[in-house]
């Protein structure tokens, strides 16, 4: 247990001192940039989809006479 606590310590002292954080304007941009990506995928995927689905429907319509 001890060399748990221990492994925590030291991993809490490392991103302490030795990791290089971004900036926290660069890291907003960044966030910002990743949510506006997600929102247009999203709107792509769903369009995609859309269209898929109505194309299935039309061939079953078709097909079923």
């Amino acid at each position: 247990m001890a060399g748990i606590v221990n492994y925590v310590k030291e991993s809490f002292g490392e991103l302490k001192n030795n990791v290089t954080w971004t900036p926290w304007s660069e890291a907003q941009s960044l966030t910002i940039l990743v949510a506006v990506f997600s929102i247009v995928f999203s709107l792509a995927i769903w369009g995609v989809d859309s269209v898929f689905s109505k194309v299935v429907s039309f061939y079953f319509a078709l097909i079923n006479g």
